[in-house]
């Protein structure tokens, strides 16, 4: 009977001693985080892409005022107008770099800046203060096709 005893309480000891797995180390919770990984990496590649193949010649964008990554300089003349300033650099390479400078005149004391960085020939970045599209100014009204009421 003691040598029963000490089986016994062996295999409890061994059964105590081994630790339980922690819960991220589990198989299905691992699983379910790479998948949540992968489906929020193709959701940003789908984000970055999807614009572009909606409306491939940007004809909508340049219509609605607005720029995007990947239009040409004369799209972005079409939907800004020309710059008040180009900054042209070039690289090591020997890649042409521009930076497109709009100013846009709030009153006599206030202008808002946008910058709009190209390489060669196609739009690789920017910054603009406010919306994407380019700010109306105050006496200019917006194109609307409504009819005016009472008519």
């Amino acid at each position: 009977m003691t040598m029963a005893s000490t089986e016994q309480t062996g295999q409890a000891q061994a059964d105590t001693e081994r630790p339980e797995t922690p819960f991220l180390c589990r198989q299905p919770v691992r699983l379910t985080i790479y998948v949540l990984f992968a489906l929020f990496f193709l959701s940003m590649l789908a984000f970055r892409f999807l614009p572009r193949l909606l409306d491939p010649t940007f004809e909508k964008h340049i219509a609605r005022g607005e720029v995007m990554v990947g239009m040409t300089r004369q799209q972005v003349l079409e939907a800004w107008g020309s710059p008040y300033t180009i900054n042209v650099t070039y690289t090591k390479d020997g890649v042409r770099r521009e930076e497109w400078i709009f100013e846009d005149w709030i009153d006599a004391s206030q202008i808002k800046h946008r910058y709009l960085y190209f390489e060669e020939d196609a739009l690789v970045g920017g910054w603009y203060y406010g919306a994407r599209e380019r700010p109306r100014l105050k006496d200019t009204p917006p194109a609307t096709t409504a009819k005016p009421k009472g008519l």
